[in-house]
């Protein structure tokens, strides 16, 4: 016979060890919680950094900040190899001269990551094995595989293959094999392109506001800020997005910007491209995708 305390503290130590580490794990781990409502209705989007490696800025400007009627991206930046730099060159003449080039956006196409980020709202639903998020255009829907590797063979699709896992307070999304043979193959909306060797690296933080205001005070010197969905008197935390982007194909090193969202209305508005396909601007019909029977 075991004294009780001892038979007591030997019943702790055999269940501790027939528990799988993973539900050990799980028990004591803390997952935040990012659900809910994201509102980022910003144009053309993304945040530069304030030093290093980021995103392009727009060289056209109204009334200091990016000028979304002429989307002419700075084509100097030093990210850009000289091929990539000519193709942004090329898009910003277009939309000088009045055209507004054909996107991924604008033809009803599916958006790759970060070109999706332009989307005023999204939604992140957290399961144990997956992240699901949605954006309130065209349905767009990303699938994220939690705490598994990309297969040896990845096969390239429209939003690439996706597998996460939380560093603490963080959620690491790492994206590889984003189809690039496509129609409208860019990554912004000045027409940057990419390849099939592009590899994204997204990093979800919830922030009090007074960490999140740097963020939100380089969206405001960059982009336009519709009057909708967001509430910018909102002083609660914040979802901010750090992603850095990987091509050698394109880009002469890796580079990053931010993407900060806040909370606002909690309507999800219903955007539909692909129901007209008419061009008003520029005097032809959208080139939308089209099959003679559906793909599902």
């Amino acid at each position: 016979m075991y004294p009780k305390c001892g038979y007591i503290a030997l019943l702790v130590l055999m269940a501790a060890a027939t528990t799988p580490a993973r539900a050990q794990t799980a028990t004591t781990a803390a997952v935040p919680d990012f659900s809910g409502i994201w509102w980022h209705p910003s144009l053309p989007g993304l945040e530069p950094l304030a030093s290093g490696p980021t995103s392009l800025v727009n060289r056209s400007r109204r009334n200091g900040v990016s000028n979304y009627d002429q989307l002419v991206g700075d084509f100097t930046n030093p990210i850009l190899k000289p091929q990539a730099a000519a193709i942004v060159k090329k898009f910003g003449e277009q939309s000088l001269s009045g055209i507004t080039f054909p996107s991924p956006a604008n033809q009803c196409w599916p958006e790759p990551v970060p070109y999706i980020y332009k989307n005023f709202a999204m939604q992140i639903f957290q399961q144990p094995d997956r992240i699901t998020i949605i954006y309130e255009q065209d349905h767009e829907v990303r699938h994220v595989r939690l705490n598994e590797p990309h297969p040896a063979e990845v096969k390239p699709s429209w939003y690439g293959d996706s597998v996460a896992h939380y560093e603490g307070d963080t959620l690491v999304i790492d994206t590889v094999g984003t189809k690039a043979n496509r129609p409208f193959p860019m990554i912004d909306l000045y027409g940057t392109p990419y390849t099939e060797k592009m590899h994204v690296v997204e990093r979800y933080r919830l922030l009090p506001y007074e960490d999140a205001k740097e963020g939100l005070e380089r969206d405001t010197k960059e982009n336009q800020h519709p009057p909708v969905g967001i509430d910018r008197s909102y002083r609660g935390k914040h979802l901010q997005l750090y992603f850095t982007v990987e091509d050698d194909g394109v880009f002469t090193t890796p580079w990053s910007a931010t993407i900060t969202y806040g909370r606002g209305s909690k309507d999800w508005p219903e955007i539909v491209c692909a129901e007209n396909i008419h061009e008003y601007y520029n005097n032809k019909e959208s080139d939308v995708p089209r099959a003679d029977k559906p793909d599902f």
